[in-house]
């Protein structure tokens, strides 16, 4: 939609506080606390959609982006019991779970040898005996086999628990990582920062402070990071602009946020299995909201393991500019949360059809977003 018909949209809304919202933000100017929640209680879909997509065409036209990467989960043993959690077994019953080595880790590596993925995702449990120097052993081995793979490896909630065991301050853990071969952070355990909500659904695990401090502390060393919303669950939607204005303010200060991703509440086997999962409308309101108030984000990613290909497709209308990597079956965390995606690959040539069936331009990205190669004009049985 180009300027103009968004414009005829604004002057034909009837809510006056809408309508002033749109303005605003056809005139780049940054929306309030209010004027989100504002958004998510009275905007039609098709409003919120229009809006987000024309800042997304006014960023990047049609582009989208995606990434070559696979994923390692080391465990799912966790110390922690959060009640969305589908994918971690309690220490106590660790026998149900699984424990990598760092030897059966690089054999996962290994196997993409000659391969060009761009970046390993490690993510996973919070394992009492895998502690920093386990971790620290795990990065530094992976570097030293593939330097140029980038590593994208663990939340706030592993590393805080690392450093804590270690005894180290969030600066002090941060370098050594960094040192050892940690190129950037991921956007999970993150769910929501309000304290009441978190005390009902991740309450042992380290709060909204201490996820913001150590993601802080890693653009201070000039590490970019990501950062994620757990919504559809017993949130209000004031709870997801307060969670949205605080990593506003944190990217205001230190602009080391790549990209913002919205994560669905999937109910299956988990303590909240009673809680209805969001419909699809509200889902895509939550991206096209998202993209309207992170106006200092560039980048809002949607997780198609998480979504299924269908619906990863819809959200490039509704403000998104980036469908995530190939993953190659490499993660286990929604599919055992009853997710679309049961067995989550798809090849460069399948993303590539995907973002051109919907009319947008693919182009392949490294994790900070540099571009290696645009694939508007290569046809599929060339990928």
């Amino acid at each position: 939609m180009n300027t103009e018909a968004v414009k005829v949209l604004v002057d034909a809304e009837d809510n006056q506080q809408l309508q002033s919202i749109g303005y605003k933000i056809l005139n780049k100017e940054r929306i309030s606390f209010d004027e989100g929640v504002a958004l998510f209680e009275h905007a039609s879909l098709s409003y919120v959609g229009a809006l987000a997509n024309w800042v997304r065409e006014q960023k990047y036209g049609h582009k989208t982006y995606f990434n070559r990467n696979f994923h390692i989960e080391p465990t799912n043993v966790c110390v922690f019991s959060c009640a969305f959690c589908s994918y971690s077994k309690l220490y106590a019953h660790r026998e149900e779970g699984w424990e990598l080595s760092i030897d059966q880790m690089m054999h996962i590596v290994k196997s993409y040898d000659g391969k060009p993925v761009t970046e390993v995702h490690i993510v996973g449990g919070v394992h009492p005996k895998m502690n920093m120097d386990f971790f620290l052993e795990l990065l530094r081995t992976i570097k030293a086999h593939r330097p140029d793979l980038h590593i994208k490896a663990f939340t706030p909630v592993e590393l805080d628990y690392m450093f804590r065991k270690a005894k180290v301050s969030v600066e002090e853990g941060m370098r050594l990582a960094h040192e050892a071969g940690l190129d950037s952070l991921p956007g999970g355990g993150a769910e929501i920062f309000h304290p009441d909500i978190r005390k009902k659904i991740c309450e042992d695990k380290v709060d909204a402070d201490g996820w913001l401090a150590i993601h802080k502390a890693a653009h201070e060393l000039g590490m970019h990071s990501n950062a994620t919303l757990l919504y559809g669950h017993i949130e209000s939607y004031w709870h997801r602009i307060h969670h949205m204005d605080r990593l506003r303010s944190l990217q205001d200060e230190t602009g080391g946020f790549n990209t913002f991703i919205p994560l669905k509440f999937r109910n299956k086997d988990n303590d909240m299995s009673n809680v209805a999962e969001s419909t699809i409308v509200e889902d895509m309101k939550m991206y096209a909201v998202s993209r309207l108030y992170l106006d200092n984000f560039n980048h809002i990613k949607a997780y198609w393991p998480m979504l299924g290909r269908k619906n990863a497709q819809l959200t490039l209308s509704f403000g998104v500019n980036d469908i995530d990597g190939t993953i190659d079956d490499t993660t286990k965390i929604y599919a055992m949360a009853g997710s679309e995606e049961q067995t989550p690959t798809m090849s460069t040539a399948d993303l590539v059809q995907l973002i051109k069936q919907v009319r947008r331009q693919p182009v392949e990205r490294g994790t900070l977003y540099n571009e290696i190669k645009d694939y508007s004009d290569v046809a599929i049985d060339a990928v």
